[in-house]
């Protein structure tokens, strides 16, 4: 199966743009019309193909599936000093997590335990 190698792509764009006076944003702004732009067709010289199409490998894939029943986020913010409200809440609002059922404030917009967005 063809899949995109991100890593090549990006040690490629990095190794022939600057950095210098450049945010994130606008840095992947950039790299995203860079991975757009019309480029030769290796295989075929009189034809023009996204320069994305060239970083296209093939490999030996399997798709990772997901069982959302088991599935634990890794990379959730579980507590944290720096985020949310400056004054703690004492008293209980009521409001708790759709999804794990954690008590929350009643300005939460996230569940500090699972990260579930709350309405």
């Amino acid at each position: 199966m063809k899949v995109f190698d991100g890593k090549k792509a990006a040690n490629e764009y990095m190794s022939k743009h600057t950095l210098a006076f450049s945010t994130p944003e606008l840095t992947l702004m950039r790299f995203a019309f860079w991975l757009g732009d019309s480029v030769p067709d290796p295989e075929n010289k009189e034809e023009a193909i996204p320069r994305m199409m060239t970083f296209m490998t093939e490999q030996d894939f399997t798709p990772v599936l997901i069982d959302d029943d088991k599935f634990v986020p890794t990379g959730a913010v579980r507590n944290s000093g720096v985020y949310g409200n400056a004054v703690k809440e004492s008293e209980n609002s009521g409001k708790f997590c759709s999804e794990c059922g954690t008590s929350l404030s009643s300005t939460a917009k996230f569940c500090p335990e699972c990260g579930t967005t709350q309405e």
